[in-house]
């Protein structure tokens, strides 16, 4: 890698009106490992307390309803405890000199009865049954068969994500992410192969976003639009997610967005099939994250070509609390362990050695 691009991934940066101290974002992590109430816990302090080293921290995905819950043990931001657990939070990460945003999430399809309150069924756009397997406290099962969100429910999911970007501002968050990939709720509006809705959130790809579009307007009367960015995913294709032109589709998306002055537009690059970033980059105009695979030399490459603003790092930051001095001193780095990303408390979560520890 050459000196002058780890110094630009390394140098200041900034997103709106918010300086960060490098190009490098912390992608976001499901790790489930949330308390009592799905509230944060200490350890979930500690764990983003070691990290405030990135330029940007995005939070794990944080539903913004009991409705939107999908896995077990996932942090959310509703409840007066959650909110009081993600202050601590973002106390820590400040405190590091760092910046943090929360992502708002909503699952859709992707749960099941035993994580719903009163075994209710999950929600999505359309009644059509996602592909896999999910754990639950009676252990893994298949994902069932949603139910298809009324017309009138639909306003009702948009205030939850509003709610949720109060909720993030009273936990001092310097701002939010919209979760609109990996095929939850947003994204399965957006496609055409989860959402076969004949009315106006559904048919045409105008209306297929118009859910994305109100989520972002709901969102931007809390933050202002600077301080809220937003995920998407364009050739993700776990859970049976399908489009039947994701190009034409997401180019829209973005063109859309790009209306607004967000903060950011965060795109997962990994997935089946063709597809065009730095077209999608063009649409959208602002701030470009960057996401999938990335190594400080390609993160340093895409900077330097224009490919990208920032770039997110996600298997990397969970491993390597101090990543940024890593990239920094050129020292390797902390392989991974898989077994630990979703289970073993401390263990595969806060106890990876940085540099100084490893001596």
């Amino acid at each position: 890698m050459t000196t002058s691009n780890l110094d630009l991934l390394l140098s200041p940066a900034q997103i709106g009106s918010l300086p960060l101290k490098n190009h490098m974002v912390m992608a976001p992590l499901t790790r489930s490992r949330a308390g009592e109430g799905d509230a944060p816990t200490p350890t979930v302090v500690e764990y983003y307390r070691q990290r405030a080293g990135a330029g940007l921290i995005i939070t794990e995905g944080s539903q913004v309803s009991a409705q939107g819950k999908g896995y077990m043990r996932t942090p959310g931001i509703f409840t007066s405890e959650q909110i009081a657990g993600w202050r601590q939070v973002t106390d820590a990460v400040h405190a590091g000199g760092g910046r943090i945003f929360l992502q708002l999430w909503h699952v859709g399809r992707l749960s099941h009865p035993l994580v719903q309150i009163n075994s209710a069924l999950p929600v999505a756009p359309s009644a059509i049954k996602a592909d896999g397997e999910i754990y639950t406290p009676e252990g893994l099962k298949s994902y069932e068969l949603p139910r298809a969100l009324d017309l009138d429910e639909v306003p009702g999911v948009i205030a939850d994500f509003r709610q949720g970007a109060e909720n993030a501002k009273r936990a001092g968050f310097d701002g939010v992410e919209i979760h609109g990939a990996n095929g939850y709720l947003i994204d399965q509006f957006l496609r055409d192969g989860t959402n076969t809705r004949t009315d106006t959130y559904g048919g045409s790809v105008e209306n297929r976003a118009r859910f994305l579009k109100e989520v972002v307007e709901s969102v931007i009367e809390v933050f202002g639009a600077s301080r809220v960015g937003v995920r998407l995913s364009p050739i993700f294709n776990y859970f049976s997610m399908s489009d039947s032109d994701p190009q034409a589709t997401f180019n829209y998306a973005a063109k859309m967005l790009s209306r607004y002055g967000l903060a950011y537009l965060h795109v997962v690059e990994l997935g089946a099939g063709p597809f065009d970033f730095r077209e999608l980059k063009r649409r959208f105009g602002g701030t470009y994250i960057a996401n999938g695979g990335y190594d400080a030399e390609r993160a340093g490459t895409a900077l330097s070509l224009g490919d990208a603003d920032l770039v997110s790092f996600g298997t990397a930051f969970l491993a390597n609390p101090d990543l940024v001095e890593r990239f920094k001193h050129n020292r390797a780095l902390n392989e991974a362990d898989p077994t630990t990303f979703y289970q073993g408390e401390d263990r595969g979560y806060t106890d990876y050695p940085t540099m100084a520890q490893s001596r």
